[in-house]
């Protein structure tokens, strides 16, 4: 049957349109872009008024179920703006969609990174020149969810039976930025991977925005988030191994 997408011409929406469902489905990935701690909080930038709009659209489709794709971290509750604002407006999201003309389901995925992250890409130029980055707090664990799985959960919440639920799809145990970057960073060639010190925030607020610099201190919970997508199992739960195998599918 037919699979439509709100965000399709997204990384992540450009994975989900290679899939078909059996029953008329529409998945709304309008805002994931921004769902990734690789942009350096560029990408939260008017997010409020495109993922809303994005999500009116996506209301107006005439499938029986609508799977609305959210963000992990607000489990974590940010504590301050404008990291605090951004996570109730994407609760009030879910509240929207769940509550709107169409049957719907909300996944709330993990930090989103794959092979064809544009982002991703960027980072290896950085460390092929030998620039620092901000790595964040070195014991802050975040969920992060490799493109292939978050698309498989995505495609396992579209059952009409799931219509009225919250999901998490978040790929194994809690990493801190730190950690999965360096490994990033070692793979491409950078043995020591350089940071910005934290006491240098002040003067990188033209590089790294406030966003970022929260969301890479705020530590998610020890034990992974739950009711995750039923029937879904993550194929990448070892970030590094992912990223090693991100890395040669680049130079194949």
């Amino acid at each position: 049957m037919t699979l439509t997408i709100t965000g399709a011409t997204t990384e992540l929406g450009r994975l989900l349109a290679q899939h078909t469902t059996r029953a008329h489905v529409h998945v709304n990935v309008a805002g994931q872009q921004a769902n990734t701690l690789l942009h350096d909080g560029h990408a939260w930038k008017d997010f409020a008024r495109s993922a809303r709009a994005g999500l009116q659209r996506a209301m107006r489709t005439d499938a029986g179920l609508l799977v609305h794709a959210s963000c992990a971290f607000v489990l974590a509750a940010p504590p301050k703006d404008p990291l605090r604002s951004l996570a109730q407006t994407i609760v009030e999201l879910e509240q929207e969609a769940l509550s709107g003309p169409v049957p719907a389901v909300v996944v709330r995925l993990g930090y989103l990174y794959g092979p064809t992250s544009g982002d991703l890409r960027a980072y290896r130029t950085a460390f092929g020149l030998g620039r620092p980055y901000w790595a964040g707090k070195r014991r802050a664990g975040q969920f992060h969810l490799h493109h292939d799985d978050a698309v498989a959960a995505l495609l396992a919440a579209a059952q009409k039976k799931h219509a009225g639920r919250t999901f998490y799809a978040t790929g194994g145990p809690a990493l801190p930025f730190m950690a999965f970057m360096d490994a990033f960073a070692r793979g491409v060639g950078r043995r020591v991977p350089l940071h910005v010190p934290l006491i240098a925030e002040p003067l990188m607020k033209l590089i790294v925005r406030k966003e970022h610099v929260q969301q890479t201190a705020l530590a998610m919970p020890v034990d992974l988030p739950a009711p995750t997508v039923p029937r879904w199992t993550p194929q990448w739960t070892d970030h590094p191994a992912a990223l090693q195998a991100i890395i040669a599918s680049w130079r194949n």
